[in-house]
């Protein structure tokens, strides 16, 4: 690997560049934002002690699984399995009806399995936090990050109760650090091999990624042969011989798990050589289901040979050689290509085709047992030729590289493999059954436009002033803060495009929060996108809580652009303690700001008793800043 590239030297303080936190700070800021995570979430758990909005539904369901009760939902099964397991465990029997929100739970055991919803929603600060910190690389971005969902009351509200969407956002945040901790880690290294033709064709810096090839397989083409078995290895071969007493003394023919140039293959005809194919001039003639033909290998000219030798390893097998000088060999060398599925004279298809190889001379089929040979096979993997037809992953191949200067080359796109189909029957029960869902009788629906606003929220527990209420509401300070956020970040992504675009001479700085608002903040924006514009064109009964997975992506935006737009203003004030005290009071501003919002709304979570908010004597009174906000 080349060395890498030193920074340029920087000076201690220099402007527009504040100090960074020591590394010894990071371990520290992430254990105190998880502490405050969870003492958030976990703060009056059992309150109120009786079914509150969907618990009804998801409590019930996890009955079901833990009664072994058959039932059909609209969702895939593992949240409410997971609610099952979580109340099985904590020793809740399966037996509280769940008939409808307001019923009390008495003796019931239920705070397993709030507990176990409200461990999972803790989980999304950490997660959301260590994404921002990768992709910014700063302290006070992540803390910001964090910030806004510890004190956020609609996050904290949707973590305490026995629900899906804290499980669902931390499936989703969880995934999300993953994709960016890989990120920062993706060079494709040694092990492309173990996987399929069509895994490694969508693995950024494997030579089949996003690579154009011949489509269909001719005479004179030279190509690799990789077995269906999983691990089952390219078809190699190398100018080492198999030992004294192993068969015959003829090259040895294995199975190699890696990318080597021992794996390319010569296509010939079985009764004529292929030094006419190699003449531009000449027509290209395709190989076709059911033609005997040759395979040379190109490094040592030698052909693919099976005889009646038993094979080192698998007895009853016929052992697999390189046999031959210069491509020049014997019947032995004769073999039948043959496509599952496929009608004599169709032509072969690379990386879809799936081909066996049958030895003419004596009907064995060409594979990878599977096994490793000793040293001197250099531990690669036993090829042998079965006589026994069974059709198994073991003697079925692909071919996967294909160089033929003489045909046309294809993208491979076109050759992506096809979802499971064992998959798709039940997702198309649970699309249709979650399209035609329909609001309940007094239920609060909204519109996907409603949701960034904050418009309208849930009634999650009690309606009047004697009841324990508890509404769901975003935090209106950092919701709305989002909203502007997101204005500001398309607005300063649009403006370092056109400067980078118009060369622009940046400095390092500068370089570097261009680096992290475009392809750090790119990714988060497009995470927004993905999770929230599908609901416009959406046809079912739709709820606020549909836009919490897109709130995770919009709080890490904002501590990504704000961090960033702090970083820049500061880096046009000098000396270098003005640009940090602008950088630390505009963060210390944003933090009280969030606290002091949390500080006002917080009943909303921990629940409200007493007049409604519309009543001066309310302790909420003043606070409905929305008329179409109901507590």
């Amino acid at each position: 690997m080349p060395p890498r590239q030193r920074e340029p030297r920087r000076g201690p303080g220099r402007p527009g560049r504040p100090t960074t936190p020591p590394v010894a700070a990071r371990p520290a800021a992430l254990a105190l934002v998880t502490l405050l995570s969870f003492a958030s979430r976990f703060h009056r758990l059992p309150e109120p002690p009786h079914v509150c909005w969907d618990e009804t539904h998801f409590g019930k369901m996890g009955s079901y699984y833990i009664n072994r009760t058959f039932f059909f939902d609209v969702h895939p099964p593992l949240g409410k399995m997971l609610i099952g397991l979580a109340g099985y465990l904590s020793g809740y029997d399966g037996t509280f009806p769940f008939q409808k929100p307001g019923d009390r739970y008495e003796q019931h055991n239920y705070m397993g399995m709030r507990g176990f919803c409200a461990f999972l929603g803790s989980c999304l600060v950490p997660f959301a936090y260590l994404t921002v910190l990768e992709l910014s690389k700063s302290l006070p971005a992540a803390l910001l990050t964090a910030f806004i969902l510890i004190f956020d009351t609609g996050c904290i509200t949707l973590s305490q109760y026995i629900l899906l969407d804290p499980i669902l956002m931390f499936f989703l945040m969880g995934a999300v650090l993953s994709m960016v901790k890989c990120n920062s880690c993706a060079d494709s290294g040694p092990g492309d091999g173990f996987f399929s033709s069509a895994f490694q064709s969508q693995l950024i810096g494997n030579n089949l990624h996003n690579v154009s090839i011949p489509e269909h397989l001719a005479y004179g083409s030279v190509i690799t042969m990789k077995n269906l078995r999983m691990a089952g290895g390219y078809l190699h071969s190398h100018w080492h011989l198999y030992p004294e007493g192993i068969g015959a003394r003829q090259q040895q023919v294995t199975a190699y798990l890696h990318k080597d140039l021992n794996n390319l293959w010569i296509i010939k005809k079985h009764d004529s050589d292929t030094a006419d194919l190699s003449d531009p001039l000449s027509p290209v003639e395709f190989v076709r289901h059911g033609d005997i033909i040759r395979l040379e290998h190109k490094e040592t000219s030698r052909n693919l040979h099976s005889h009646q030798h038993e094979a080192p390893l698998t007895r009853k097998h016929f052992q697999v050689t390189g046999y031959g000088i210069n491509g020049t060999g014997d019947s032995n060398d004769f073999w039948r290509i043959e496509v599952v599925g496929r009608k004599t004279g169709k032509l072969i298809k690379v990386l879809r085709s799936q081909i066996r190889l049958i030895h003419v001379a004596t009907g064995c089929i060409l594979g990878s047992s599977g096994k490793t040979l000793p040293k001197w096979g250099w531990e690669q993997v036993e090829v042998t030729c079965t006589p026994y037809m069974k059709e198994t992953p073991n003697s079925l191949w692909n071919f996967e590289d294909h160089i033929n200067p003489k045909l046309p080359n294809i993208s491979l796109d076109v050759l992506k493999p096809s979802f499971a189909e064992i998959l798709l029957e039940s997702h198309m029960v649970m699309i249709r059954g979650n399209s035609g869902l329909k609001p309940k009788d007094n239920e609060v629906t909204s519109k996907p436009w409603h949701w960034p606003i904050n418009y309208q929220g849930l009634r999650f527990s009690g309606v009047n002033e004697t009841d324990y209420r508890v509404y769901l509401l975003g935090n209106p300070v950092i919701w709305w803060l989002n909203l502007v956020t997101m204005g500001l970040y398309f607005l300063i992504t649009i403006c370092t495009a056109v400067a980078l675009k118009r060369g622009v001479q940046l400095t390092y700085e500068l370089k570097e929060l261009s680096r992290v608002v475009l392809r750090g903040g790119g990714q988060i924006t497009l995470g927004w996108l993905l999770h929230y514009l599908p609901f416009f064109m959406m046809g079912r009964v739709l709820y606020f809580h549909h836009y919490f997975p897109a709130m995770l992506f919009s709080s890490m935006l904002t501590g990504i652009t704000w961090d960033s737009l702090l970083k820049f203003c500061a880096g046009f004030l000098s000396p270098s303690t003005t640009a940090r005290k602008v950088y630390g009071g505009g963060f210390l501003v944003l933090v009280l700001l969030i606290l002091y919002s949390f500080y006002l709304f917080h009943p909303l979570s921990y629940g409200m008793i007493g007049p409604m908010a519309s009543d001066p004597s309310s302790p909420m009174a003043g606070l409905r800043w929305m008329d179409s906000w109901e507590f």
